[in-house]
């Protein structure tokens, strides 16, 4: 390896740490070349096309383009190297395919025998590869959904069905269901939500909220650009979508 140039790597993770800890762990390997990182998997996916790369660090769960929506339409090249928090899922199916993923958070020995494997793939055809990516996605996608969320009390659980949901809240360390007339408290938190949620069905717009896009009735920009989401339900709820999620949103909605 040692002998040769360091493998180009490009990197695409929406959570800015996530991506700066890959990022830190990679270069001290002394083993890789960052040539670019992206917070948003549209941006990345541009900035992948125009530049030489040979393995692509890419987060599965992104608002806008999931990780294997990009793999669909990234140019023949890059080797990829999935990450993900604990899909289940995904890292059977994973295992099955013989393709590599990094468990977050990342560990370095394990980061090392990624890099062993992408190595020795290196200069190879990628036909295989890529074949072999394409059935990844297509499992993962057939992988089933939650179609309702399940709210306990103290004497019974409540089921609610995914189509009622206008938005999941995350507020004073609790996750809440949000329907058009009341809020439930669920047993998970956001983030597990956002993995096992349809990502067609449901978007993150700022940290604590995912909404059902099915509920979006209208988008608000006031003077500073701020953006507002407003739901069909009666009380014409108002969510804020954070700067670095209104892309995403407006690609999701076919505004963009």
């Amino acid at each position: 390896m040692s002998a040769r140039a360091p493998l180009r790597a490009f990197l695409i993770d929406d959570e800015p740490l996530a991506l700066k800890r890959l990022a830190r762990l990679l270069e001290a390997t002394g083993r890789v070349e960052i040539v670019g990182r992206a917070t948003d998997p549209v941006d990345g996916l541009a900035a992948v096309a125009a530049v030489a790369v040979d393995v692509l660090f890419l987060d599965i769960h992104m608002p806008g383009l999931s990780g294997f929506q990009v793999v669909e339409r990234i140019p023949a090249g890059p080797m990829v190297v999935f990450t993900t928090a604990h899909d289940e899922h995904a890292l059977r199916a994973f295992e099955v395919n013989a393709l590599d993923y990094l468990l977050k958070p990342v560990e370095r020995a394990r980061l090392d025998r990624a890099l062993d494997r992408i190595a020795a793939r290196r200069g190879g055809p990628d036909d295989d590869v890529r074949e072999t990516l394409g059935r990844l996605a297509q499992q993962l996608r057939a992988a089933p959904f939650l179609d309702h969320l399940a709210a306990r009390t103290r004497d019974r659980v409540q089921l609610i069905a995914i189509g009622d949901v206008t938005h999941v809240l995350a507020k004073d360390r609790a996750t809440y269901a949000v329907t058009a007339s009341a809020q439930h408290m669920l047993d998970v938190t956001l983030a597990e939500l956002e993995r096992r949620l349809d990502p067609r069905s449901f978007l993150r717009i700022n940290r604590g909220i995912l909404v059902n896009v099915a509920w979006v009735a209208e988008l608000h920009a006031d003077a500073g650009g701020h953006l507002t989401v407003r739901l069909k339900d009666a009380s014409r709820s108002e969510l804020s979508v954070s700067r670095d999620r209104v892309r995403a949103l407006k690609e999701r909605l076919g505004l963009a």
